[in-house]
């Protein structure tokens, strides 16, 4: 006779160890299934957002396009751009342009050129400056120092400065050109303890340096967009005459019955600064223009940012090779000699002269200095406290 009492028993053992495993196996499916969706959903909001992009990109490079027909008619008319007050500030508004419908576009500028070039700044200029900040004399011309001997080629230091670049971990020199992104200010010594804090993070003293000097070369920085410290430190200007510059401008005190107002010459600048400083170094048209396009849909947001100049304006800074014979002579000969030794077709062939022409016949009003997307555009600075204050 069969107990099954005892089969049952001893089988529950064996079926409990089946359950383990199957809710084990559940557990690790679930947690996949969990994983593959989370991923899948990031996928899919990536491929929306590209999606949504490249849509809303096309809609800000034509308001762009738009934004730069405008600004041309404005700087034929006034021969040149001087300032927002001549009616060009809502270009899209002044052509009667208007987005695909259920977009909106905003455009916002800033005045490059209102700033100092700072490949054309020389160390009086920039001790100037620094001062203006409420530095110590001695500590704005040390700091002057450092930047100079960094960017200028054979320059002789004139403090008590000794960089020591050479002793670093991956030994480095001064490059002895303009500086290309305010991220070098980290690699200088003298400079990289005043920009930076304990972290390695820029400090208001870096903005600060942001917000007074450009990449960008050009002549002289446009007075009707200088701040304090470049009036301060460019045009030498006491507090009063910056006063009197500032209220013509904003069409505040002794000039609130004439409202804002702009400088179209340096005459001007004169007459209303007073007696003193130096009008001569600016100038009172734009040389280079930031452009700021931002459209919406829904949620979905595209930015872009260009830095153009007029013609005749601004320019990139360029730098010639170190040794620019040695670059020449160790260039491939053998690749030069095999596109020499075939005949090419004439509906191919492309020479400077040719390349001059077409460039030529395309009478683009703008130079394109700049261009950044989205995530490439930097975020304004953050409303951080000067060091020591």
């Amino acid at each position: 006779m069969v107990n099954n009492t005892d089969s049952r028993v001893s089988g529950a053992p064996l079926r409990s160890s089946i359950l383990v495993v199957v809710l084990i196996t559940l557990i690790f499916a679930s947690a996949a299934l969990t994983t593959f969706v989370e991923k899948a959903g990031n996928d899919l909001m990536v491929a929306v957002h590209d999606s949504d992009a490249k849509h809303l990109r096309q809609e800000a490079f034509s308001a762009l396009e738009v934004t730069l027909a405008v600004l041309e008619d404005f700087r034929q008319a006034d021969n040149g751009l001087h300032s927002q007050l001549e009616g060009w500030g809502s270009p899209l508004t002044w052509a009667n342009w208007h987005p695909t419908e259920g977009r909106s576009v905003e455009v916002s500028f800033r005045d490059e050129s209102s700033k100092v070039p700072l490949a054309r700044a020389d160390i009086t200029t920039l001790t100037n400056t620094f001062t203006s900040w409420d530095m110590t004399p001695a500590d704005a011309a040390k700091l002057a120092d450092a930047i100079c001997g960094w960017m200028q080629a054979g320059y002789v230091y004139q403090s008590s400065i000794t960089p020591d670049y050479d002793q670093a971990q991956i030994p480095y020199a001064e490059p002895q050109r303009p500086m290309r992104a305010f991220s070098e200010l980290a690699a200088i010594d003298g400079a990289k303890d005043v920009f930076f804090d304990a972290d390695g993070l820029p400090n208001g003293y870096y903005w600060r340096f942001v917000d007074d000097f450009s990449l960008f070369s050009f002549p002289q920085p446009n007075i009707n967009g200088s701040n304090s410290d470049i009036l301060s430190s460019v045009g030498q200007y006491s507090d009063s005459q910056r006063q009197n510059l500032s209220d013509y401008l904003n069409g505040t005190g002794q000039y609130a019955n004439l409202g804002q107002q702009y400088f179209q010459d340096t005459t001007t600048v004169a007459a209303i600064a007073g007696v003193g400083g130096n009008a001569a170094g600016f100038s009172t048209t734009i040389s280079a223009l930031q452009i700021r396009v931002t459209v919406r849909e829904g949620k979905a947001v595209y930015k872009l940012q260009a830095v153009v100049a007029p013609q005749g304006g601004a320019k990139i800074n360029t730098t010639a090779a170190l040794n620019a014979v040695a670059a020449a002579s160790t260039s491939a000969p053998t690749a030069s000699t095999s596109v020499t030794s075939k005949a090419q077709p004439a509906s191919t062939a492309t020479t400077s002269a040719a390349a001059a022409a077409a460039a030529k016949s395309i009478n683009y009003p703008f130079t394109i200095l700049q261009l950044l997307e989205d995530d490439q555009i930097p975020q304004p600075p953050p409303p951080l406290p000067l060091p020591n204050t």
